[in-house]
């Protein structure tokens, strides 16, 4: 269900007049004094996993989110677990929240079921947390109102601009991203917070304000412990940002990844999606250097405001017994591949930072094992002594933080976008199967990160792939997935089950 902004700010007001669910004896006990710890999760939009500075990429400037992977943990390899959309973060943001696994949460999205089962918020405010949201949602408005007990201003999932934003760079197209007539992220204050004030603000800066209020005013003053929940919008499309942010990237410096392409050697099914008409067909180099700067600068300037909401936490106290939680929901190619979007099964979309820093964390902490982001809901109600509902498939994590030896929870990892693609990928391997090409890809990782040199035709991968195939189809019957890639054809037309 997609709400607009007035259906968010109508919601928003609602929200403010709801009164708090009833604890039991047990719940208001446990959650007494705010002894219980509390949850600043940043989720971000588009991240992929290649863009922290301090991490993998010295090119991107991000100072705050590098001092948060210095005072905790940083798991290395976070996945989300496909979509049943083009719309990746729908399922991704689906799956977060309720905590089922990937067919299971398409079956309850396509039959409006979502919220029937209870949110993650919602468990945790039935366990007398205050919840609080601002930034982008993107599912079920009902599931909203029961998950946050206060809410800032909250976000469609697209801030959409002008037409010159695809296509470009291109003779005759004049996108300028620091341009705040162009609407997109530039949003202004008094449609999104019913005042009078005129000016035009970034939705980052818009969600940081809010979120910077909130733990300014109101924390302080409560004794339950808090979740809140800031979703950015950024670094989506349009990539827009101020003008001193886009300038610490000038083009030309712009490093090109090693498995740019002008264009993907296949139509993996996807092909001119809308996030691939962004830049034009074949791509350059300079295509992928205009729009990496852009991904760069809104990042850096994401970065920003995670910084201003880091030292409001900080200055309000909370911070000592505050879990700090930075994801996204997918990654994004921005021209790896011959690709800008996230529609496929590649690393560079289906990974995503997974940073927690908190009680008990070790500091500079680093976990090499297989995660998927979705875990956060089992992993909170873990830390915080709230017992896991019974529904919740992804595993917690919390056992992960606190040993310094972690065990694996996962053996592979699968992945999946509605009937066009699998994938299952192991510690060293990964197999890609696209169905309406019956075609399928075999990467070495351990030898080939950036995914170049497809070994399927190659004798000496053979028992690797027949090895990754009987994986997949292990992980398709775990999941209750219905598509038989021995016979692919079969599947129903459309693009969702």
């Amino acid at each position: 269900m997609t709400i607009d902004r007035r259906s968010f700010i109508g919601l928003t007001a609602a929200a403010a007049t709801q009164v708090r669910p009833t604890l039991g004896l047990g719940e208001m006990a446990t959650s007494s004094g705010g002894r219980r710890p509390n949850f600043l999760f940043l989720i971000a939009d588009d991240l992929m996993f290649r863009t922290i500075g301090s991490i993998n990429n010295p090119e991107v400037h991000t100072p705050n989110i590098d001092k948060l992977v210095r005072s905790g943990c940083h798991f290395t390899h976070c996945f989300h677990q496909g979509s049943w959309t083009g719309a990746i973060c729908v399922a991704s943001r689906t799956m977060l929240n309720t905590g089922l696994t990937a067919f299971h949460a398409n079956r309850a999205d396509s039959a409006n079921q979502a919220g029937s089962v209870p949110a993650w918020g919602q468990t945790l405010r039935a366990a007398g947390y205050d919840t609080y949201i601002t930034g982008k949602w993107h599912l079920d408005a009902v599931m909203l109102q029961r998950s946050f007990s206060e809410m800032g201003p909250v976000a469609p999932g697209f801030l959409p601009s002008t037409p010159d934003m695809y296509n470009r760079p291109a003779a005759g197209n004049h996108w300028d991203p620091a341009n705040r007539s162009l609407v997109g992220h530039w949003l202004k204050k008094k449609l999104w917070l019913n005042s009078k004030d005129d000016a035009i603000q970034h939705s980052s800066e818009l969600y940081a304000d809010a979120a910077v209020e909130y733990l300014s005013r109101t924390v302080p003053k409560r004794q339950m412990p808090f979740f809140m929940y800031v979703g950015f919008n950024a670094p989506h499309d349009p990539r827009q940002a101020p003008q001193e942010y886009l300038d610490m990237y000038p083009s030309e410096k712009i490093a090109i990844p090693p498995n740019f392409l002008p264009e993907h050697p296949f139509d993996q099914g996807d092909h001119k999606t809308r996030d691939e008409l962004l830049a034009p067909f074949p791509r350059t180099e300079q295509d992928v250097r205009v729009h990496r700067r852009e991904y760069y600068a809104i990042i850096t300037h994401m970065d920003a405001q995670i910084g201003r909401i880091l030292g409001a936490l900080q200055a309000s106290g909370k911070a000592e017994n505050t879990y700090v939680i930075l994801t996204a929901d997918h990654g994004l190619a921005v021209g790896e591949h011959g690709l800008m979007g996230k529609q496929n099964q590649y690393e560079c979309s289906m990974r995503m930072p997974l940073i927690v820093a908190g009680p008990g964390i070790e500091a500079g902490k680093r976990v090499d094992e297989m995660v998927y982001q979705h875990s956060m809901y089992a992993t909170t109600c873990d830390l915080a002594g709230v017992t896991v509902p019974p529904h919740v498939e992804f595993p917690s994590l919390a056992p992960m933080l606190r040993s310094a030896n972690p065990k694996p929870v996962n053996d592979a990892m699968f992945g999946w976008l509605n009937i066009l693609q699998r994938s299952i990928r192991t510690k060293r391997h990964k197999l890609i199967f696209y169905a309406h090409l019956n075609r399928y890809q075999v990467f070495d990782l351990e030898n080939d990160p950036w995914e170049m040199h497809d070994l399927v035709d190659d004798p000496r991968y053979a028992e690797v792939k027949a090895d990754l195939i009987a994986k997949l189809k292990q992980k398709q019957r775990e999941l209750d997935d219905p598509m038989d890639i021995d016979h692919p054809k079969a599947v129903p037309a459309g693009n969702a089950y």
